[in-house]
């Protein structure tokens, strides 16, 4: 009854936020309009900041554990989006937008009712910016001035502590799917990925008049992308391998043999392991190929985000809750994992995470026509299926169930990832 309540506030939350799509690091509307909620609804609330545009605000702090639910503040860069920031190209063709609408929903639910005090876990509201890893240029630029460390927001809050004193964690997320009832997903494990740039090196000449004297850059780097075109046939398929290579920047010009070609390129892989082995074979092909026409090249890497397995334990908490829930129609907890990446597989090497995923969408998720169609069950269903889950979760967690990591194994893995 609360959540239907609340529905038409927090379908008017929803629109405003999917009306101002900001970008990761540069939340500040988005920002405003959750400290705004959660002072409304508990004007005693003490708000954490952190990386600019993040908050962190508790509920009890007097229980042994403690469990966060996360919300991700910003958009995707997608300028072509029929709902687009036309001045920045920001776009919520993600569906972050309701994941603040669900923890919004949830916090003045658990406020109002008091539930949260009789759980004998903590409860922390937090909503962390720059989950997509883009604007890379600003963030580098971030930096470089020393007001970041991480592109990723949640690895960022992780070097900053933020998550030190949490033992689990909770969050959701859109599916990129239509279904034609209220569908829920749990067990789905994402990839991680890295980036690589290959700058290649050849030696200019004139095209026309001694085109012999010239290496090609250029042809190496075309060279390169067959060698991974035929490389394809080799990658195991249950690793979700995918790479991408493109021409990042050259000084190419049509009457002088190309000297200097960059590619880059990310490379998604399901587990470390596998990553790691195939870059070396990303890195061996770029070799050969500069070696074959008389070229060299230089190898940069650089990490994007760890592969996330949804811990199995505490999913077993969200399938009792389904199995109790009419409202939740379908769930799917076998498709294993996919392609897509998050800074919550970077968490979960911290501590136990689960996202829970859910329809209610049309259109391809991170595409121009992406947008929400089940408003019920997006902002009052789901938010009062998430409360079941904390009451399934009450009482009953055990915690040697549980691990924890700290950010300093997390920092030594990372370089681990680089270095090799």
């Amino acid at each position: 009854m609360f959540f239907q309540e609340r529905f038409e506030e927090m379908s008017k939350i929803a629109h405003d936020l999917f009306d101002h799509p900001e970008l990761g690091y540069k939340e500040v509307y988005t920002k405003k309009v959750v400290e705004d909620f959660l002072l409304k609804e508990n004007p005693d609330a003490q708000l954490e900041h952190f990386s600019a545009t993040g908050i962190k605000t508790w509920l009890s702090k007097d229980k042994e554990m403690t469990m966060a639910f996360i919300a991700e503040l910003d958009a995707v860069y997608a300028p072509t989006h029929f709902n687009a920031d036309p001045e920045t190209g920001a776009a919520h063709n993600c569906g972050h937008f309701t994941q603040i609408t669900t923890a919004l929903a949830l916090y003045a639910y658990l406020v109002s009712s008091k539930a949260y005090e009789k759980f004998d876990f903590n409860i922390v509201f937090v909503f962390v910016p720059a989950e997509e890893f883009l604007d890379l240029e600003y963030r580098e630029t971030l930096r470089s001035q020393g007001k970041i460390t991480y592109y990723g927001g949640k690895p960022e809050a992780m070097k900053l502590g933020v998550f030190d004193d949490i033992d689990f964690a909770m969050c959701v997320h859109a599916i990129g799917e239509t279904f034609d009832k209220p569908t829920i997903e749990i067990n789905c494990d994402l990839a991680g990925f890295l980036y690589k740039y290959y700058d290649f090196e050849g030696k200019a000449a004139h095209a026309g008049f001694d085109p012999f004297s010239g290496v090609n850059a250029y042809s190496m780097s075309n060279l390169f992308n067959v060698a991974l075109g035929f490389m394809r046939q080799q990658m195991d398929d249950t690793m979700l391998v995918r790479f991408n290579p493109i021409l990042m920047n050259s000084n190419m010009s049509t009457n002088v043999i190309p000297n200097k070609v960059r590619v880059g390129t990310d490379l998604r892989t399901r587990t470390l392991d596998y990553m790691k082995q195939t870059a070396v074979k990303l890195d061996q092909a770029a070799l050969g190929s500069a070696m074959s026409l008389g070229g060299k090249v230089d190898i940069q890497t650089q990490m994007g985000y760890l592969p996330f397995i949804q811990n199995r334990y505490l999913n077993e908490f969200v399938k009792k809750a389904y199995l109790k829930n009419d409202a939740v129609e379908a769930i799917i907890e076998d498709r294993g994992g996919i392609a897509a990446a998050g800074d919550i597989g970077d968490l979960s090497f911290m501590m136990p995470c689960i996202q829970i995923s859910y329809g209610g969408f049309t259109g391809s998720i991170h595409g121009d026509d992406f947008k929400m169609i089940d408003e019920p069950f997006v902002l009052e269903t789901l938010p009062g299926f998430i409360a079941d889950v904390l009451e399934e979760m009450n009482g009953s967690i055990d915690r040697k169930e549980l691990y924890k990591r700290s950010y300093k194994e997390y920092e030594q893995q990372i370089l681990s990832i680089i270095e090799s």
